[in-house]
């Protein structure tokens, strides 16, 4: 018997020795994977905090003019910008130890695991705000093992490499509240109308307890349920010690108003901008698809909301609504390029095609004063005076080419360059293209003024019959308003990424390119398209809109069969149209002739009617005189119209206009009436026989 009981004795104490090995064993196992764990954790490094969201076009005002269409609502803001009421809420309904734990509530697991033990189903949730951040961001959200596990390693990670503000901030940017809005500064502004920094308390509450289950909560759909919920949570808040019960019963008395709308509606502010802007962001820039659709992107565009609504409704206005006829617009800031707006195309849902940047269009007479430059840096003058008639030009050998003016009218004399300007003589362009050789204007479009298109080497292209963008176009009139300094159209000023880094700041770099007097002269003669005083054979070619112009301003038309173009600027803003058909047709109404320069003139006044009125100043190297505008000659008192020139000192003309001599000298008293001394009687005499 006693042996018996000493080896039952020995072999209890094997199996205790054995299961004591085990759990020394077991335990080991479980630190060596839980250290092992941990150092995979911490040699995988942070995981990326970015979550696709929704990119943010704004205007020059700050405001936002567009966002990309991902179906996703996300716009970030900092843990700072968002309401401590709703932090605490959040905090005080999701996980109530988030500052205490390292992830994982072992408590909470423990009580929910119970809970769920006792009721025989999932009846309570225990997970953390870094494990729902972890699943938001990187995983699905199915219920297997490998998920979990998945799951629990994205949380050590994020734990060990980020901070609790860092993670509460990311959570509250990604979580869903329902609606298609994603993170709290899109739900805030669905919800409430307002941005996530000026909730309420009791909004923030009920905010707080959407993302449980946001069909359910919503305010929108569930008014009663998101009731329940906020003061459940207000209930907790009190426990919690975040407010006091007094608050608690104040707030829940509180009345909410919902709003039901999101802040930024897709594409509506000019569209064909905002094309524009994308496609730089993808070419210039060498963002990805992915990045500018999806990337949480804050671009910063120089687009002035003013001005591209006042584009948008003079166009309306001006062009009848049964009119086929199409256009292109652009308006700039002289001094540093920038596209302040756009318009494209009658209707962009129509038509997505951008006739302002991508239309190569023949810019008739608007291409003159890039040839005109060039020539008065070869020796021209606003007095230079050439014959306006019918010609017929040889070159190539054989070639013969004869230029027409509008209506075939010339002038059959001699005329100015001021003049030519101003009446738009074609003549007179061809024999100074020609003059100065055909490769004079190829050169100079290209590499003073910018035109991205050739300007090949015809007698015509004087004549605007080598095609050309407006943007090119009104950029090329952009260096006259400004001075001579060349300035590229921008429309992009800076670009933050989703964190607030700013990944691209543009420079705008100045560099005089065209000489500033030269440059003033150009602009003085452009003036002449509004002045009667330049009138000859023809009338100047503002005749139309000088009554509308009330400011200084400076410009040029262009015509062509198909073509009917006006830029022109003032020193703060220039501007261009083109009007148009697509196909090329002939136009053929003069009302449809008339868009152009209608449209131009009302955008300038509409878009300066704020502004200081400001004339061109004149530089240091010029000197204005008053000249016979017909001749070119100084103007005396004689002369029957004078227009005051300048010109680039040294180049002012110094005879005297002798045509009028004597033709305004006072004329020469008459004699007196010699006095009649007949007697009355004689007088009445003669009265009446």
């Amino acid at each position: 018997m006693e042996l018996i009981t000493r080896s039952r004795m020995e072999k209890t104490k094997k199996y205790v020795r054995a299961a004591v090995i085990l759990s020394l064993l077991s335990s080991v196992l479980v630190l060596a994977g839980l250290i092992g764990v941990l150092t995979y954790a911490k040699i995988q490094g942070p995981p990326p905090l970015a979550v696709p969201q929704s990119t943010l076009l704004y205007g020059s005002d700050g405001k936002v003019i567009g966002e990309t269409n991902t179906g996703e609502k996300r716009y970030w803001v900092e843990l700072d910008h968002i309401s401590p009421a709703l932090i605490e809420a959040t905090i005080s309904i999701e996980d109530k130890n988030f500052y205490q734990h390292y992830g994982f509530d072992m408590k909470r697991i423990a009580g929910a695991a119970l809970a769920d033990m006792k009721a025989m189903a999932k009846v309570q949730g225990a997970s953390t705000i870094s494990q729902q951040y972890a699943r938001n961001l990187f995983l699905t959200h199915d219920k297997t093992w490998k998920r979990k596990i998945s799951e629990a390693l994205y949380t050590l990670r994020i734990e060990m490499n980020y901070s609790k503000k860092e993670i509460l901030e990311g959570y509250l940017n990604t979580i869903y509240y329902g609606h298609g809005a994603y993170g709290v500064q899109a739900a805030s502004q669905y919800y409430f109308g307002k941005d996530a920094d000026r909730l309420t308390l009791a909004e923030a509450a009920m905010l707080a307890g959407v993302p449980k289950a946001p069909s359910y909560y919503s305010p929108l759909e569930s008014p009663e349920n998101a009731k329940k919920r906020q003061e459940l949570i207000l209930d907790s808040m009190r426990e919690d010690g975040f407010l006091t019960k007094a608050e608690s019963e104040i707030t829940k008395a509180k009345p909410i108003r919902i709003n039901g709308h999101h802040a930024h509606k897709t594409v509506e502010t000019a569209p064909y901008f905002q094309d524009v802007v994308k496609n730089i962001l993808r070419t210039e820039l060498g963002l990805e698809e992915r990045t500018i659709e999806m990337g949480g992107l804050k671009v910063f565009t120089t687009l002035n909301t003013k001005h591209q609504e006042i584009a948008e409704d003079v166009v309306e206005k001006q062009i009848e609504e049964a009119s086929d006829i199409q256009l292109g617009f652009v308006s700039m800031n002289p001094g540093n390029g920038y596209v302040t707006a756009m318009v494209g195309g009658r209707n962009y849902e129509d038509s997505p095609f951008n006739r302002a940047v991508q239309a190569v269009r023949q810019p008739g007479s608007t291409i003159k004063p890039l040839l005109y430059y060039s020539a008065l840096e070869q020796g021209f003058t606003p007095a230079t005076t050439m014959k306006s008639e019918l010609t017929s030009f040889t070159f190539d050998g054989n070639k013969k080419y004869s230029p027409h003016n509008y209506n075939n009218k010339y002038a059959n004399d001699d005329i100015t360059l001021a003049q030519a300007i101003a009446l738009s003589d074609n003549v007179y362009a061809v024999k100074t293209h020609l003059f100065m050789g055909q490769d004079t204007l190829t050169a100079t479009a290209k590499k003073k003024f910018g035109i991205t298109t050739p300007v090949k080497k015809y007698p015509s292209s004087a004549l605007g019959t080598s095609g050309a963008r407006v943007i090119d176009m009104v950029n090329a009139y952009n260096m006259f308003a400004n001075g001579g300094y060349k300035v590229k159209p921008v429309f992009i000023t800076r670009v933050e990424d989703w964190s607030g880094n700013v990944i691209y700041e543009k420079e705008v770099k100045k560099e005089q390119v065209l000489d500033p007097d030269t440059a003033y002269v150009m602009t003085h003669m452009l003036s002449g398209i509004f002045d009667p005083k330049l009138n000859d054979y023809s009338t100047v070619t503002g005749i139309q809109i000088k009554k509308d112009a009330t400011r200084h301003y400076a410009g040029k038309s262009g015509t062509t069969n198909t073509d009917n173009w006006m830029i022109g600027f003032s020193p703060q803003l220039t501007a261009g149209v083109w009007t148009g058909y697509d196909k090329g047709k002939d136009i053929s109404l003069i009302t449809d002739k008339l868009y152009a320069k209608k449209i131009w003139v009302e955008f300038m006044e509409e878009a300066l009617k704020d502004e200081p009125v400001k004339a061109f100043k004149p530089t240091k190297g010029v000197v204005g005189v008053a000249v016979n505008p017909h001749n070119g000659k100084l103007a005396t008192k004689d002369c029957p119209v004078q227009r005051f020139t300048y010109f680039v000192k040294g180049t002012e003309p110094t005879e005297y206009c002798t045509e009028h001599l004597g033709e305004h000298e006072a004329p020469k008293e008459k004699e007196p009436s010699k006095k009649d001394n007949k007697p009355w009687y004689k007088k009445l005499k003669d009265w009446i026989f």
